[in-house]
C-alpha cells in the first residue's frame, strides 16, 4: 500500500512539474461559428472539430445540413470518423457517441463527475470541484488523467487513481468540448466565445510556456 501511495504521489508531482512548464495554448481559427465537438485521430496526426460553418484554410468534410455536434475518431483506424447532427440523419436524436475503456467516468447535472468500475458498475470516486452542470469529460492517453468542464470558466484535470487536482486551465467563458490527445499531454478545447472576435476557435494547450 506505501508503495501504491508513493508511486500515486509520484505522478502527480510529475505532471504539476510538468504542466508548470507547458501551459501554453494555441489557437486555431478552424470556424466562423460556435464549437460543438473536438477530437483526436488514434494517431494524434488530425484534429477533427464540429460547428455550423467553417473557414476555407482546413479540410472540409460535407455530408450534413445542420451543425455537426458531436464527432468520434475509430480507435484502431485514424481514416474513419464518426460524426452525429442535428439534421435529423438519424431516426432518433443523437446526443453522445464514445468509444469506452476499460472503466467510464459520467459528468452529471449536479456537477459531479463520478468514476466507474466497468466490470461490477461501481462507483468508485468523485470530483466534486466544478459547481455548474458537467458537460463535457475526457481521459488522458494512459488513462491516469481525467478532463471535465462545465460552464465554470475553468477545465479541471484531475488524477484518475486518487482524485487529486492536477491542474486548472482558466477560461473566458463557458467550455463545450474537450479532447486529450492520444499519445501526448495535449488538451483541445472550445468554449462558448460569445465575442465575435474569438467565435469558432479550437484551443490546445499543453504546449511549452517559453515557445
Amino acid at each position: 500500500m506505501w508503495f501504491l501511495r508513493k508511486m500515486a504521489t509520484t505522478y502527480a508531482d510529475e505532471i504539476k512539474k510538468f504542466f508548470a512548464t507547458n501551459a501554453k495554448t494555441r489557437d486555431v481559427q478552424a470556424h466562423t461559428a460556435k464549437v460543438h465537438s473536438v477530437a483526436w485521430s488514434c494517431d494524434g496526426r488530425r484534429l477533427a472539430s464540429g460547428s455550423d460553418r467553417l473557414t476555407k484554410d482546413y479540410t472540409v468534410f460535407r455530408g450534413h445540413g445542420a451543425s455537426v455536434d458531436q464527432l468520434c475518431w475509430n480507435p484502431h483506424n485514424p481514416g474513419q470518423l464518426a460524426t452525429a447532427s442535428g439534421d435529423k440523419t438519424f431516426k432518433f436524436e443523437v446526443n453522445e457517441i464514445s468509444f469506452n475503456k476499460d472503466y467510464f467516468a459520467i459528468g452529471s447535472a449536479d456537477a459531479l463527475v463520478s468514476l466507474w468500475n466497468l466490470p461490477e458498475l461501481v462507483c468508485m470516486r468523485t470530483f466534486t470541484r466544478l459547481e455548474w452542470p458537467v458537460r463535457t469529460l475526457s481521459f488522458s492517453n494512459d488513462g491516469k488523467m481525467l478532463a471535465s468542464a462545465s460552464e465554470d470558466l475553468v477545465i479541471d484535470i484531475g488524477e484518475v487513481e486518487t482524485g487529486e487536482k492536477l491542474h486548472q486551465i482558466t477560461c473566458d467563458s463557458p467550455t463545450f468540448t474537450v479532447a486529450w490527445h492520444p499519445k501526448r499531454n495535449l488538451l483541445a478545447y472550445a468554449c462558448d466565445d460569445r465575442r465575435d472576435r474569438d467565435a469558432g476557435i479550437v484551443r490546445v494547450f499543453g504546449f511549452p510556456s517559453d515557445t
